[in-house]
């Protein structure tokens, strides 16, 4: 893995390892499902690289071919019109130039509209899916969040009366369940690191934004189960 920038391959082969010791203590648990969805959205998105670098290649070849036959069509235009006002005189006619002027100052601000829309279409399509992909990665942050926010540790003191509108009963001791948020706040750091993959070559304040977003997002979560262990461990204590 380089110094600079991150790999994508190595990402995923963390979520894999992860995956893994999920699987082997909690291999009945909806989390080794999630693990197994966050790595398949990494290959997504390790692969929408080159992938949209191919995209964006061939968009913007066709963006200047697109730009150039506008450009010659507005000349073409321009040139026949003045050309046929020239031949039948009527340039020479008190107030035939005010219009013509107007008529192409008018094409020529349409023909800019359309240069502009047509100069901003690859970089639209490259900020569209890197947003939807952003978008799967802050929804899985969510989902992790609920499966550690029934985790509450003040269920296992001593003293702790349920009442009839309490979850069910956690079914882990302390040394399990310190494992089942450790894995959740794993997997959230891994969220972050995949939303910065979608980052690493764009340049777009919207999308950096987003990650800037999808980051912040698993950083407090993550605050919020490192409170739960060390709560947990002073139970252990105890």
């Amino acid at each position: 893995m380089g110094l600079e920038k991150l790999d994508g391959p190595q990402v995923l082969g963390t979520v894999k390892r992860l995956e893994s010791r999920i699987a082997a203590r909690f291999p009945d648990r909806n989390l080794v499902r999630i693990a197994v969805e966050l790595a398949r959205l990494i290959e997504e998105v390790a692969g929408t690289g080159p992938r949209l670098r191919r995209r964006l290649t061939v968009a913007r070849l066709v963006r200047w071919i697109l730009i150039a036959v506008l450009i010659g069509v507005a000349m073409v235009l321009f040139g026949w019109a003045l050309i046929t006002s020239t031949d039948d005189g009527s340039l020479q006619e008190p107030g035939t130039l005010l219009p013509l002027l107007d008529s192409s100052i008018s094409d020529v601000v349409f023909a800019g509209l359309a240069v502009f829309f047509l100069y901003s279409v690859p970089d639209r399509l490259v900020r569209a899916e890197t947003l939807r992909l952003l978008h799967r990665l802050r929804s899985m942050a969510h989902i992790i969040d609920m499966h550690q926010l029934s985790k509450d540790p003040e269920r296992l003191r001593a003293g702790y009366h349920p009442t009839s509108a309490s979850p069910p009963p956690i079914d882990l001791d302390l040394t399990g369940l310190v494992y089942y948020l450790d894995y959740c706040s794993e997997l959230l750091s891994l969220v972050g690191k995949a939303a910065a993959l979608c980052a690493e070559e764009s340049r777009d304040d919207v999308v950096l934004d987003t990650v800037s977003t999808v980051e912040d997002l698993t950083v407090n979560l993550t605050r919020q189960i490192w409170q739960k262990i060390t709560l947990i461990n002073q139970l252990g204590d105890r």
